[in-house]
């Protein structure tokens, strides 16, 4: 077992098969990785159709997002753990180009872009200026591992305490906080779409700023305003 993927989701009854499809079509072999889900209390029929096509389905025990993602780390078999979110459409050999950049000992996280596969012309021109400011921030050292496409070995995300129960920017977070054990990768080639859903529904300007104000915050060392969690249905 070389891979752990986790996939948090709550209400994901729509598109959880065509996502976990995906991973009949990954270039590693299946043998080599295992799905987690890690489900936040689905009243659909998000848990029972994971279960057909993940390795595992359990209930998420932990709060917010990055606690869904905890609580699959927990139970992973792999050295090498892999985050994504059931909105995601990944490249074939995600999993592949993954495993063989830890096959560098110094290397402690992989992260790659990501842009919308819906939205339009605001969402595609808007995160074309997004990935343009994230490859110049890995440049600089500064790495935003994105929570739906991110890559860690599984003792130093333990070792750094994993994911913080933040209200957001928690994927920023934790880019900060592993970097000190050891080498962050930033990989074009791991191309992930995403649904723009959430931004379609909070607005974009609204969680753009939200997201911006935090990731500076943490870059400037200070704490992100504490806000509660709420499990969200898009």
């Amino acid at each position: 077992m070389r891979v752990s993927v986790v996939v948090p989701t709550f209400h994901e009854e729509a598109g959880i098969e065509a996502f976990l499809e995906q991973f009949d079509e990954q270039t590693l072999p299946r043998s080599e990785y295992e799905v987690i889900v890690v489900d936040g209390g689905s009243t659909d029929r998000t848990r029972e159709i994971a279960a057909r096509y993940a390795d595992r389905v359990i209930l998420q025990t932990s709060d917010g997002i990055g606690g869904a993602r905890n609580d699959g780390v927990a139970i992973a078999r792999a050295g090498i753990v892999s985050t994504t979110d059931a909105d995601c459409r990944l490249p074939r050999d995600w999993l592949e180009r993954i495993a063989r950049r830890f096959e560098d000992p110094e290397v402690v996280a992989v992260v790659g872009p990501d842009g919308p596969m819906d939205g339009g012309w605001k969402a595609r021109s808007l995160f074309f200026l997004i990935r343009g400011l994230i490859r110049v921030a890995a440049m600089a050292g500064v790495y935003t591992t994105g929570g739906g496409n991110s890559a860690f070995r599984r003792d130093a995300f333990l070792a750094v305490g994993g994911y913080r129960s933040l209200p957001h920017s928690d994927d920023v977070d934790i880019g900060l906080r592993i970097r000190a054990r050891g080498r962050i990768v930033y990989d074009p080639g791991l191309f992930v779409r995403f649904s723009v859903r959430r931004l379609e529904k909070h607005g974009y300007a609204r969680t753009l700023w939200t997201w911006l104000r935090g990731d500076v915050k943490l870059l400037a060392g200070r704490n992100v305003d504490a806000a509660s969690y709420a499990r969200q249905k898009y």
